[in-house]
């Protein structure tokens, strides 16, 4: 790997000599392969070293083929970097209560299924993304991990300044000048030049500006980046606590995590994660409490559009709990939405782009419920509310493949299909067929004859 002299020379001097020298060895090396476990899912995921700052990650010896694992599909773990992973510590350390939280910049997903795994009981995310590609995935990897308690959004950051004091935590992992990627990606390496760092830095501090108001006084901010420079990390919380009014917050480590500190003069508690010196990638993260203390704002009661009574009837038997539910009508499909968040669901949906909210149970086609994917995938299944059908691997990957299965010992109708004994989605068996229902624009696009 060539490095921009630029590069080399900007963070030798703040890395220092021996440290820059570790790194760059650092970077000759494979990249490590890590995974978080969905707890809330069986299956049986793969098995490796553990992450030491979360609980419920590892390490890989090797990178498999993900794409041929049926449980990668079903939402039981996702592939995420392990440095990022250290977002756990701040939500364990300082969060305690239910929170509404904002994820601002958040495809692929990784921090957002990591919070939806972490924050207590009764809390409701927000994940967004701008850009519609993304978006899209976003919201495909949110559906997959099956909790109820979120929204997807696609909006740009000022979009959320009218939400004032909305929100008790804003996550913002901000687009950066990706100088912690470049073991991974050689793109990132041909694109790095100083001008770009500084074009990022401006552009992060606008996003903070814009959002800035949907954090409520005494709210928490967690700003990260996976870059190493002081413009775009620590000058950054340097601003964030001078010209937001915001308290930089200090995380308890371990020493055995080889985590760095703060390497410029700003004094702010920061923490570094540096090849060489910690395993995974680069990162960098400071926690945040923006200054005053006012609960986040309530929504006012809004007229929700309820499902009628029949409607109701028709899907209410296919999640747990129905009580806990609010059975809301969006177009021609039924969602469930907690109750705890309806209110602030009909907000959001009133302010925002809203691309996935709560639980989708069904489309209504012909006065019948033909039940929504997100159904399968959601921890608030009711699993005897449908005949299932055990896969084998090779049916799993057909199925994911989209291609119509014989199922000749199922019975008619519609099933749930699943994999060891983790939900992968539905078909519709006619008897010489079953007609697929996996959504096709998530299908596996290679042929599971070649995984």
């Amino acid at each position: 790997m060539e490095l921009n002299r630029d590069f080399i020379m900007r963070t030798k001097a703040l890395f220092g000599k021996e440290r820059f020298e570790a790194f760059e060895a650092a970077l000759g090396a494979d990249p490590v392969v890590s995974i978080r476990y969905n707890r809330a899912k069986s299956g049986e995921p793969l098995a490796g070293s553990p992450v030491r700052w979360a609980a419920d990650a590892c390490y890989l010896s090797v990178r498999p083929t993900f794409t041929a694992d049926p449980l990668f599909h079903s939402g039981c773990y996702y592939v995420q970097e392990a440095s990022s992973m250290f977002l756990e510590q701040a939500i364990r350390q300082y969060v305690d209560a239910p929170v509404r939280v904002l994820d601002l910049c958040a495809a692929p997903g990784g921090k957002s299924t990591h919070l939806l795994s972490l924050l207590p009981e009764g809390s409701l995310l927000v994940s967004n993304e701008p850009m519609p590609l993304r978006a899209q995935v976003l919201a495909e990897n949110v559906i997959k991990w099956g909790n109820p308690s979120a929204v997807v959004t696609r909006n740009m950051p000022a979009d959320f300044s009218s939400l004032r004091n909305f929100f008790d935590v804003i996550v913002v992992d901000a687009p950066c000048s990706g100088e912690g990627m470049f073991r991974k990606d050689a793109f990132a390496v041909e694109q790095w030049s100083v001008a770009s760092v500084m074009q990022c830095a401006e552009r992060q501090r606008q996003i903070l500006r814009d959002v800035w108001e949907a954090l409520r006084p005494g709210g928490l901010l967690v700003y990260s980046t996976c870059t190493f420079n002081r413009e775009e990390d620590e000058d950054c919380v340097a601003w964030i606590a001078s010209e937001l009014g915001a308290e930089p917050l200090p995380i308890e480590t371990s020493s055995e995590w080889g985590v760095t500190g703060n390497l410029t003069d700003t004094g702010h508690p920061v923490y570094r994660f540096i090849p060489g010196f910690t395993q995974g990638e680069g990162f960098f993260m400071s926690l945040l409490r923006k200054e005053g203390d006012a609960a986040a704002v309530q929504p006012r009661a809004a007229k929700v559009p309820l499902a009628s009574a029949k409607n109701r009837a028709l899907v209410e038997g296919w999640v747990d709990d129905a009580a806990l539910f609010d059975f809301m009508v969006q177009g021609d499909s039924v969602v469930a939405v907690p109750k705890r968040h309806t209110a602030a669901v009909v907000a959001l949906q009133s302010r925002l782009r809203v691309l996935h909210a709560a639980l989708p149970l069904a489309q209504i086609k012909n006065n019948k419920p033909v039940p929504h994917h997100a159904l399968a995938m959601s921890t608030s299944l009711a699993r005897g509310a449908f005949n299932r059908v055990a896969l084998t691997r090779e049916q799993a990957l057909a199925y994911l493949h989209r291609e119509t299965l014989t199922l000749p010992e199922a019975p008619r109708g519609l099933l749930l299909l699943t994999y060891n004994d983790t939900p992968l989605g539905f078909a519709k068996n006619v008897g010489n067929r079953a007609n697929n229902m996996y959504p096709s624009e998530w299908r596996i696009r290679k042929n599971p004859m070649e995984l």
